[in-house]
């Protein structure tokens, strides 16, 4: 009877853990191939886990709303229909065939890193037993947790200071990206060096938080509304991409009447020939990749000193969901589809975002991501980087206002389909003259648009 191990599966790029939501079988199930087992989250999506086999559950390793590690196993699932236990069916002198599930390799976390003043070197948390949990006392760290304290140069005694909002309040990376971007004004717990092997007892202060504003209300008629989970994780990652990346936003304004006058006259007989609603994402989508292929130093990322340049254009579009959060599906190799196929595939991403029906692997990869403000009646805005990559376009609202057209007779007043557009890009790599002319291509594209155009 062999066992397969079922693992936390690596769910997209810089995440290293997830939340288990809920089991959707118990020990002693049986489950066949691609039934779903569970349903995880992360900051990203919610995604049903399914199974790698047929065969029964055997073992159920954590609980709901434990938090997890890719690559570790959740599950143990027993082929040929019988549980793990021996039943009296089973065939005891049959050896046992353990084979686990490819487990993908966890990536450095990303923690934004902390400068504290000059202060005595704390003594760091010990560099053995990396590979698994470690006790301090009553209080267990987990390896992601240690080698983040290591990293950080965080003592033990002032590790076991980090309030922990995880299960039986264990510390979670979120705690540490927390605790680390205060922790730069608080004084650090320090230890005496060590005299022959022992410690010499000293008063040490204890880990402080720097101060936070207060809560003040005049009138006392407020409401605190807890932040979920996701909004804690954007949070999270709003604040890293602000530390990692220095931001600049570059605005251009765009005449988009020919854009604006084609789709009205086209978009009945573009729903008709093709069964999808031409919205202007998909238009302006296709700008921005032909803008990428001029300028493919704008399709980048960073790691340390190495520009890694991406030969796919995979482009992200922000989209709202009902709760109000945000997620970024990606249409995947954007530079090989043509107008009605960005269409279909726009409107299909966006409304799975819209019913938490994207997949994992949708979530992934983008080089690039659009967000478009205009959406909610905003002229323009400056976008925050969606670390890994290095620029972010934002589009605003369309309008009507009058504008100075340049004709062979001189030129006149005429009231034109104007909007602003805005890219927020890393200074690390990109410099003005990349972004502003990057920005000016999409620019330049949309207000050359073919009125002519066939459908």
């Amino acid at each position: 009877m062999a066992k397969i191990d079922l693992v936390m599966p690596k769910m997209g790029e810089s995440i290293m853990e997830a939340t288990i939501l809920k089991w959707t079988k118990n020990v002693g199930d049986r489950v066949e191939e691609d039934e779903t087992i569970l349903e995880i989250a992360t900051d990203k999506v919610d995604s049903e886990i399914p199974s790698p086999v047929d065969g029964v559950i055997s073992e159920i390793l954590f609980n709901v709303d434990d938090v997890v590690e890719v690559g570790k196993v959740i599950a143990v699932i027993s082929t040929e229909g019988e549980e793990s236990s021996d039943n009296g069916h089973a065939n005891t002198t049959q050896p046992v065939e353990s084979v686990k599930v490819a487990a993908p390799v966890a990536e450095t976390p990303d923690i934004p890193k902390s400068q504290p003043a000059p202060q005595p070197v704390a003594q760091p948390v010990a560099h053995a037993a990396t590979s698994g949990s470690v006790k301090s006392g009553d209080r267990f760290y987990s390896p992601l947790v240690k080698s983040i304290a290591l990293k950080e140069n965080i003592g033990q005694a002032e590790l076991d200071s980090v309030p922990g909002t995880g299960n039986n309040g264990r510390v979670t990376k979120k705690d540490m990206i927390t605790y680390l971007a205060n922790r730069s004004s608080s004084p650090a717990v320090t230890t005496a060096p060590q005299t022959n092997g022992q410690h010499t007892a000293t008063p040490s202060a204890p880990a402080v938080k720097a101060p936070s504003a207060p809560a003040v209300s005049v009138s006392g008629n407020t409401e605190i509304v807890e932040m979920d989970r996701m909004r804690k994780l954007i949070a999270d990652h709003m604040v890293m991409s602000k530390k990692v990346s220095p931001h600049v936003t570059s605005f251009v304004e765009a005449d988009v009447t020919n854009l604006f006058n084609w789709r009205s006259k086209i978009k009945g007989k573009f729903a008709e020939k093709y069964g999808e609603k031409i919205t202007f994402t998909p238009i302006f989508i296709e700008a921005v990749v032909k803008a990428v292929k001029d300028f493919p130093m704008i399709n980048v990322s960073v790691d340390g000193n190495n520009i890694i340049v991406k030969k796919d254009v995979n482009i992200g579009m922000a989209a709202a969901l009902p709760s109000g959060n945000l997620i970024v599906p990606v249409i995947k190799n954007a530079d090989y589809l043509n107008l009605p196929g960005l269409t279909k595939t726009v409107n299909d991403l966006a409304n799975r975002a819209r019913g938490n029906k994207l997949k994992p692997e949708e979530i992934q990869g983008g080089t690039f991501t659009v967000t478009n403000v205009g959406t909610f009646g905003n002229v323009m805005g400056t976008p925050i980087i969606n670390q890994p990559q290095v620029a972010i376009l934002a589009l605003g609202a369309i309008r009507k206002k009058p504008a100075v057209l340049e004709t062979e007779h001189g030129d006149v007043i005429a009231i034109r389909q104007m909007m602003f557009m805005s890219l927020s890009y890393d200074h690390r790599v990109v410099d003005g003259f990349l972004g502003g002319s990057f920005l000016k291509r999409i620019a330049t594209y949309l207000e050359d648009f073919d009125a002519s155009r066939d459908i």
